[in-house]
């Protein structure tokens, strides 16, 4: 099973992003930890963490609101 991340912008839009591929969801969650900030100076605000073709779960970029 391959695992993934789709790139969403503001209005829940698709945007590009890197196309990487990993083995686990540990692999795929250590990754976006190490590169959200990147992501989210590009215009991605959100991400969706991808199994084949189930998405796991969707998570935001932003900063909480103050």
């Amino acid at each position: 099973m391959a695992w993934s991340w789709r790139y969403e912008g503001t209005n829940g839009e698709s945007v590009d992003g890197p196309s990487e591929s990993f083995g686990s969801q540990a692999d795929a969650e250590s990754w976006i930890g190490q590169t959200w900030r990147e992501l989210a100076a590009a215009g991605v605000t959100s991400v969706a963490l991808v199994e084949d073709d189930r998405v796991e779960y969707r998570m935001s970029l932003l900063p909480p609101a103050q």
